[in-house]
This record gives C-alpha cells, structure tokens and sequence, in this order.
C-alpha cells in the first residue's frame, strides 16, 4: 500500500440513479472513504437531470462544487446557472435540485451532520445494487447490499432496502425477515414507506407480509 491514490472523475463507475434519471458515480464507495459523504452527479448533454431533487432531512448539510460544465441549480426558491468553479452551500432542510445547463457537466458534492461523527447511510449501494440486478447480475447486487448493511446492522433503512432489493429479486423468505428486522429497529418509519412502495409489491399478497403491514 502506498498510502495515497490517484485517479480521474472520468474513472468512475456510472450508475443510473433508479427511477429518476441523473447518473451517480459513487465515489465515496471507490475509496472506501469514511470521514464524510462525498459523491459525483455528472451529465451527458444539456438538460439531463443532475442533482435529485430532495431536502437533507437527515441533517446533513451539503457542499456541491460544479467542477465541468454548468449546472442550472434551484436552492430554496432561487434558480441560478453555476458554471464550473462554482460551490453552492445548501443547509440540511433547503431543497435543493439541478439540471446541466450544458452538455458533459459534473458536480461534486461533500456533506455530513455537524457535530456528528459521519456515518455511511448505505444509499450509494442501494442503487448500485438495483442497477445490478437490472443489467441481470442479481448475485453481484446481493452482495453490494448485504456489503453495505454489514457497515451498520442495526440500521432500518438499510434492513428495508434489503427487503425491497430481495423481494424484487424474488427471494420471498428472506425478504420478509430482512423487512421484519427493519420494523423491530423503527416500526414508525417503516410503516410511512409500506402502502405505496412498488418494491414490495412482489410480496404484498404473502401472508406474512400482510401481518407486518397490519
């Protein structure tokens, strides 16, 4: 081991970002990085989404540096074109989304909870692991999730995303048990995601799911 690495943007894996369209390069999960989250959005021509629309309800706050391109980001109710060289400093709580504004345009972005050790949330393999089982590598998919809840165990969300990962690989059994351990660490959370969560809908007719779902 050398005790550095060097690589390119360029380099990294392209994983469609499931059901929505912008295009992740998990970069945090390349270097195995923990100190805090940071990954890279890119897009091929203008007018491809970016940045999935969403609001940090987590805590986190984010750091977002457009590093090729222009992004045409919306920050709380402001729009704005950000060409590269750009950083955009949104809160936990402000919503937050972008499209490319011209074609072949990347964004990084770097964010954790203040005051808070980081703690990897396993999303970045989520969709990984869904793109994998949609090119037909149900295998390699499994084990990217079962990776990422090995991190943390006693995560719900990460529990639930197996779930939905082997009910959609049709492995029924194991993903009833993977679904009732997310409801034993936090029943009220997962309780919000079970009536409309078309990943689970392969088991909704099981007898057991329907007993957790009660």
């Amino acid at each position: 081991m050398s005790g550095y690495e060097i690589l390119s943007l360029d380099d990294l894996e392209r994983v469609p970002y499931r059901g929505s369209g912008e295009v992740l390069r998990p970069l945090r999960l390349r270097l195995g990085f923990r100190p805090f989250g940071v990954n890279v959005w890119s897009a091929d021509a203008a007018d491809d989404k970016l940045i999935p629309p969403h609001e940090e309800d987590s805590g986190h706050e984010e750091l977002y540096v457009v590093v090729r391109g222009t992004a045409r980001f919306t920050v709380g109710e402001e729009t704005f074109d950000a060409p590269a060289g750009t950083l955009i400093h949104a809160k936990a709580g402000t919503f937050r989304t972008a499209t490319a504004a011209e074609a072949a345009t990347m964004v990084l972005a770097a964010g954790a909870k203040e005051g808070e050790p980081f703690v990897p949330g396993g999303w970045e393999s989520v969709h990984l692991a869904f793109a994998q089982l949609e090119a037909g590598d149900a295998a390699a998919g499994r084990a990217t999730m079962e990776a990422a809840i090995a991190e943390n165990e006693h995560a719900w969300g990460g529990n639930y995303n197996v779930a939905c990962y082997l009910a959609l690989a049709g492995e029924t059994d194991e993903a009833i048990e993977y679904l009732r351990k997310a409801i034993e660490l936090n029943r009220e959370q997962v309780r919000k995601w079970l009536p409309h969560d078309t990943d689970l809908d392969p088991i909704r007719a099981d007898p057991r799911f329907q007993e957790l779902a009660g």
